[in-house]
Parts: structure tokens; sequence; C-alpha cells
């Protein structure tokens, strides 16, 4: 896989779960291109989430709709650690 389309995202925060991983950034894999071939979605994309209210999935399993600043959290360390074991560049948090 090359050229991940991997986009930060923040989590909502719903009080019935756990709060400390509701106060992350989450990154969503929202695609990938081959190396031959066009680009393949893997899910709603995080703008279609909070245009549309649509739930997004991070690579840590968290769904939920986004709608916050991501730049406002941290990275949840799951998420990272899943990107970097891919060999993705991770987005700047």
């Amino acid at each position: 896989m090359t050229d991940a389309g991997i986009t930060l995202a923040p989590a909502q925060v719903d009080p019935e779960l756990d709060g400390d991983h509701e106060r992350m950034s989450h990154i969503v894999l929202e695609g990938f291109k081959p190396e031959k071939g066009d680009f393949i979605s893997a899910g709603p994309s995080v703008v279609q989430g909070m245009v549309n209210g649509t739930a997004v999935k991070a690579l840590c399993g968290k769904i939920w709709v986004p709608g916050r600043n991501p730049k406002r959290y941290p990275l949840c360390p799951t998420c990272k650690e899943i990107a970097e074991s891919r060999g993705w560049k991770v987005p700047a948090g």
C-alpha cells in the first residue's frame, strides 16, 4: 500500500464512554492507492463525517461522528502505533 489517505479527527465527548479516549485525536484511514490502480475508499472521510454527520472509524477501532478541531487534543497512542507499524507517515498532531 502506498499513499494511505489518513486524517486526524477529534472525538466528540460522550459521557457514557471512557473519558480519556474521548479527549484524543484519532487517525482515520479514508482509503489507499495501490502501486497500480486507482484510490480505494476505506469508508467515509472525516470531512463527510463532519458535513453529513456520518460516523467514521479510527485505526484503533473507535467509531464516532467527528466535529471538533483535532489540534486541540493529543494523538491516540494506539492509532499512532498502528500507523507507524504499517510504515505510514503519522500526521503532526
